[in-house]
């Protein structure tokens, strides 16, 4: 932790970090949360009509591997930005430290969306089952973490200029208990484990009941805390609003190298589109109702492991 000479004193302004809040980063990390949830949208609604339907449909083979990219970026994401965020404590004030919480926040989102409408795909390999389970676990822990030091910092009511680690060494000033923003970070806390704990069930369970509903509902439920933390960050941004915090530059409000780089690391996912399209990877479509209640682990009977091998690439 720092030192207490540092906590003791209050900078007047600190300076802009455009690599968590720059324009850039903001941008590439909300247009990636919309194409994932519009494509697992269009998925779940797909299925539904799929389902309800006697003709047969497309299975959308691309549009799957597109959003499986997608998913596995976000969450990877979230705990990365997270990791760095809680090395960087000694150092990060509150404002940047509540923006990766806030990103973090958004992929959660993303990730748990893509989950709902790509669940059968990861069941049919109890080793990515259980990394994926594994990945969601830590992206929670570390966002509970970020919860409490958020929570400390209401609570000890932290000058804006100090970094968020001094919450462990200063002295309570005033009482904050009750305020709608310690309110709501005990909410957020909460629903991220309630959420955590319905994901586990939804991604580990052999049944599947409610299945359409459970999706349609978790669909609504993820995108609206999507935009609730993409409002929050961008209404709190240098780069489209307005800081909590003094910041000596103007930094986050412009374009470099780095900004461009997560605007271009937005084209990854689609490579693999590209090869799926040339005939490289070939990637076994999604099952048919009848056949979901025999897929876990792998457990397919030979005719429906062949139906799994047909691939149709649109």
């Amino acid at each position: 932790m720092s030192g207490r000479g540092n906590c003791a004193v209050i900078p007047g302004a600190v300076p802009s970090d455009a690599g968590i809040a720059g324009a850039g980063v903001l941008l590439a990390s909300t247009i990636t949360a919309g194409l994932a949830l519009s494509l697992s949208a269009s998925l779940v609604v797909q299925e539904f009509w799929r389902s309800s339907s006697s003709r047969s449909r497309n299975p959308s083979v691309i549009r799957r591997k597109l959003l499986n990219g997608y998913s596995d970026q976000q969450i990877m994401v979230g705990i990365g930005l997270q990791s760095v965020g809680l090395a960087k404590a000694n150092s990060l004030v509150p404002y940047h430290f509540f923006l990766i919480w806030m990103l973090a926040l958004l992929s959660m989102a993303t990730h748990n969306a893509a989950l709902l409408a790509l669940v059968q795909d990861f069941k049919r390999d109890w080793v990515l089952r259980w990394m994926r389970q594994f990945l969601m676990f830590v992206n929670l822990a570390l966002s509970c973490v970020y919860g409490i030091y958020v929570l400390q910092s209401k609570v000890k009511d932290l000058p804006s200029t100090l970094p968020i680690g001094c919450v462990w060494e200063l002295d309570s000033t005033t009482s904050n208990v009750g305020g709608l923003d310690y309110v709501g970070t005990i909410v957020t806390i909460a629903g991220n484990c309630i959420v955590f704990g319905l994901a586990t069930w939804y991604l580990q369970s052999r049944r599947q009941r409610f299945y359409q509903a459970v999706q349609v509902v978790g669909l609504i439920l993820m995108s609206a805390i999507a935009i609730g933390a993409t409002v929050r960050a961008y209404l709190l941004s240098q780069a489209f609003g307005k800081p909590d915090v003094k910041l000596s530059d103007d930094g986050e409000t412009q374009w470099s190298f780095g900004q461009l780089l997560s605007i271009l690391m937005l084209i990854l996912p689609v490579i693999s589109v590209v090869e799926i399209l040339r005939g490289e990877i070939a990637v076994a479509p999604p099952l048919q109702d009848e056949d979901k209640q025999a897929l876990f682990d792998g457990e397919l009977s030979d005719n429906q492991r062949a139906t799994t091998e047909r691939i149709d690439r649109y």
